[in-house]
């Protein structure tokens, strides 16, 4: 293997190019949406040539890598408020070590079909934005405690263990619209929710020989860069959230389509 395929990990330098762009532009939009996976996981199968479980499995590496910076990041912002987060952390984190092993022992064709449905209805939820999400109210600390609230973020942790993609949409309509959260504190309640139970669905899909290191390392690291981007400018940027809105509904249209057939 040479120097260059070494550091590219076989990829041409188009290949590279695009993944790089795919990575910081995932931390941004992780940053301001947690949408970013459905970038990456396109990324890894059609640009990468991972099978699509160690896509899955690889994706997780950048998630948490892209999620630590960011809290990190809110925190240096004054904008990190915690208060009501613990009960979601557990309760999502416990859903998701069982949705992690059952994406840990399912086939590719399989997978394929899954991330083609999942593509397919995240499309409709872009296209559908509620704007009832954007509601400025304090955090109702009984509200987030509720079994609702509870059984919320089990099944929603379950869904981000077993594949991640598009999980901050439904984190952050759940802390917007049952635990009464607002955006900007359910935002930095999503990245901690996120970051936590990374870890343990990142060991079940390493024990099962689902991730590859180098690429999800070197993700990771554009991932961050990109969350440190999100953080720092875009957040304050008119219209921000629009423009991205827009690139998710092309990117999710075009890898639904891609999924799908890969699937037959």
């Amino acid at each position: 293997m040479t120097g260059e395929e070494a550091l590219l990990f076989g990829l041409s330098w188009e290949q590279a190019a695009i993944f790089v762009v795919a990575g910081v532009a995932t931390g941004i939009v992780n940053t301001l949406a947690g949408s970013g996976s459905l970038v990456t996981l396109p990324i890894f199968v059609f640009i990468c040539g991972l099978p699509a479980p160690v896509a899955n499995g690889t994706n997780r590496i950048g998630v948490l890598f892209q999620s630590a910076s960011a809290l990190w990041m809110y925190r240096g912002t004054g904008k990190l408020r915690l208060e009501g987060s613990l009960r979601p952390v557990l309760a999502a984190l416990a859903g998701a070590l069982v949705g992690s092993q059952l994406a840990a022992g399912l086939n590719e064709a399989t997978m394929n079909l899954v991330l083609a449905s999942l593509m397919l209805f995240m499309l409709v939820v872009l296209l559908a934005r509620p704007s009832r999400w954007l509601h400025d109210q304090s955090v109702s600390i009984a509200r987030s405690r509720s079994p609702l609230s509870a059984a919320a973020f089990f099944a929603i942790g379950v869904y981000g263990g077993f594949i991640q993609a598009g999980v901050g949409i439904f984190l952050l309509a759940a802390l917007v619209l049952i635990a009464r959260h607002t955006l900007s504190s359910g935002n930095a309640i999503k990245l901690l929710v996120v970051a936590a139970y990374s870890i343990p669905t990142l060991i079940i899909f390493y024990v099962h020989d689902q991730v590859h290191v180098g690429f999800g390392l070197s993700m990771a690291v554009f991932q961050s860069v990109g969350a440190w981007i999100g953080v720092k400018y875009v957040v304050g940027m008119p219209r921000a959230d629009v423009w991205i809105h827009r690139l998710l509904i092309v990117m999710v249209a075009a890898a639904a389509v891609k999924f799908l057939l890969e699937s037959m």
